[in-house]
């Protein structure tokens, strides 16, 4: 007789008991099931085998050389099954639970974050936000390369078709100078007075974020002097300090750099910049990520004009 394909993981997991316990009462009571069902479903397993399992006879329980042959087998497929089950509820788990988003410099902005992620969890109970900091070389914070989901960023992104984005915030770009700099007793600055002044600038890895900053757009096509190159905002405080040179700031993002010795001024003759959530476009249809997009859309109305 061939062997039936039908053979259910529940008999295998019934042999399996048997064949360690070597006692159909102990199995039985090992699996929480009867002793009677339990001697149904053995039997019935070699019935579909066409072969004996156990002998059973006044000294106990014993394993026939099918049984034997077989439980190395019966341990392997058990095994084999419990970890393709943990692996499917481990991509169900995390497809379903978490939401990475990152950012280079954190929003501030009027306690934005809470209240994106009080909405975004009010949607989907069971989901996780993790946020990540990502440094400044990465203009995408982590989109790029795929650790994050969603990203809070500054416009111009590198490669920008590759992604979408609300808007947060239209800020302008105020300039941060020493207190002891000539100009900082004027109320507000020209471009063109401070077009020569040497800059901090991003990383070179910052693309065109780096140009943004440097306000590349307003200098006629003429090069920037770099004074030192920044990573993060405790380095730009010191050297802005350090008189190492000045630099363009957002609005919002102001607070940071004026700690002491440091001031901020309006710049005439600068176009805004933009504050974003940004994603990728292959991304637009992840339940989570459209839902954070929504959240951050009715946290953050769109800035008039």
């Amino acid at each position: 007789m061939g062997m039936t394909t039908d053979v259910h993981l529940r008999e295998l997991r019934y042999f399996v008991a048997v064949a360690e316990e070597l006692h159909f009462t102990r199995a039985a009571e090992r699996l929480y099931v009867s002793q009677p069902a339990l001697s149904k479903q053995i039997r019935a397993l070699e019935g579909q085998l066409g072969a004996e399992l156990f002998r059973r006879d006044r000294q106990g329980v014993a394993l026939t050389d099918a049984g034997a042959a077989l439980l190395p087998y019966a341990r392997e497929v058990l095994a084999s099954w419990s970890r393709a089950s943990a692996a499917v509820e481990a991509a169900r788990t995390a497809q379903r639970t978490t939401l990475v988003v990152g950012m280079s410099t954190s929003p501030g902005r009027g306690g934005l974050l809470p209240a994106v992620r009080s909405r975004f969890t009010a949607a989907h109970p069971t989901a996780n936000v993790r946020v990540r900091q990502v440094g400044w070389d990465d203009p995408t914070a982590g989109l790029a390369s795929g650790d994050t989901d969603a990203a809070y960023v500054w416009l111009p992104l590198p490669d920008q078709n590759r992604y979408d984005w609300t808007v947060v915030a239209e800020e302008p770009r105020l300039i941060a100078l020493p207190e002891t700099h000539p100009l900082a007793a004027r109320e507000e600055i020209d471009f063109a007075d401070l077009a020569d002044e040497p800059f901090l600038a991003l990383p070179a890895a910052a693309g065109p974020l780096r140009d943004h900053w440097l306000a590349l757009d307003a200098r006629s096509g003429r090069p920037p002097r770099v004074g030192a190159e920044i990573a993060g905002t405790e380095e730009t405080y010191e050297a802005l300090v350090a008189g190492l040179g000045i630099c363009l700031v957002a609005a919002g993002n102001a607070r940071l750099v004026t700690l002491g010795g440091v001031v901020t001024r309006p710049v005439g003759g600068l176009g805004p910049s933009q504050y974003v959530l940004a994603w990728r476009r292959e991304d637009e249809h992840r339940p989570l990520v459209r839902a954070y997009v929504e959240a951050c859309r009715t946290a953050a109305p769109p800035p008039a004009g």
